[in-house]
């Protein structure tokens, strides 16, 4: 692993998950209804007449939430369909595990996005149910082919041999195979599920329009962007920042010793 883009990639993915954890306890949510895209204050005011800056301290903790949230749900879906997929030995349940999710893989997550909300409304349980559901199915897939590939390895057909039980052999084993290529997937996962919840946000299928999320201040200030930048530069940068810091992350750490 390299040292410097090790720190890097911690300060980029770092400066957003510190401001979204301490930025709520540690300041007010700013107070709308003064004047909009004015240079008052230290990066000015939005469109609702509120600080930039405290909507930055407030902002991020929705929208990560929802990310770290939903990524960890898809996880746990998408990985228990895949390792009893891959696990199970039988045609048929893999057929009938794995059938569907190609359905689903099949549809842009865009379109599930509006049909949700269309049917259930907005909010972020909605957000998160949508992320699970378009992420889910590919890191099914993965689990899968990885576990295939190592439940035919030598030693676990030595395990087997032994004696050992279907936990020893998959959760224990075939789980230390499968860290590697989730740790690779991670960045792409948490980078789908911020592109999702943005756009749940800007299609007003997510937060309220109030909301200081940093997606919903991207939006709602991007007609005052000549007027006053920072109320759209600062949110938009603090996404990008994340989105590669946690992307290089995943790359560096994969590259370390198994």
């Amino acid at each position: 692993m390299s040292r410097p883009v090790l720190a890097a990639a911690g300060l980029l993915a770092g400066i957003p998950v510190v401001l979204a954890t301490l930025g709520p306890p540690l300041s007010a949510l700013p107070a709308s209804g003064g004047p909009p895209f004015a240079p008052d204050g230290f990066l000015g005011t939005d469109v609702l007449g509120r600080d930039v800056l405290g909507v930055l301290l407030h902002g991020g903790a929705s929208m990560l939430a929802i990310t770290f949230t939903a990524t960890a749900l898809s996880y746990l879906a998408g990985g228990l369909i895949g390792l009893l997929a891959g696990a199970a030995r039988s045609r048929w349940l893999d057929e009938l595990l794995m059938r569907p999710l190609d359905i689903v893989l099949a549809i842009p997550g865009i379109l599930i996005l509006l049909l949700a909300a269309s049917l259930a409304g907005h909010g972020p349980v909605i957000v998160t149910a949508v992320v699970v559901v378009v992420n889910a199915p590919a890191i099914a897939r993965l689990v899968r082919a990885a576990t295939l590939d190592a439940a035919r390895r030598p030693a676990a057909e030595a395990m087997r041999l032994q004696g050992e039980n279907w936990w020893a052999i998959h959760a224990g084993y075939v789980g230390r195979c499968l860290r590697r290529p989730l740790l690779a997937d991670a960045g792409a996962r948490l980078t789908s599920a911020v592109y999702l919840t943005g756009a749940a946000n800007f299609l007003g299928a997510g937060l309220a329009p109030d909301s200081p999320d940093w997606a919903v201040a991207i939006d709602r200030n991007k007609a005052g962007l000549l007027l006053q930048p920072w109320a759209v530069l600062a949110p938009a940068a603090l996404v990008v920042a994340f989105t590669i810091g946690v992307n290089l992350l995943a790359d560096e750490l994969t590259r370390g010793k198994p």
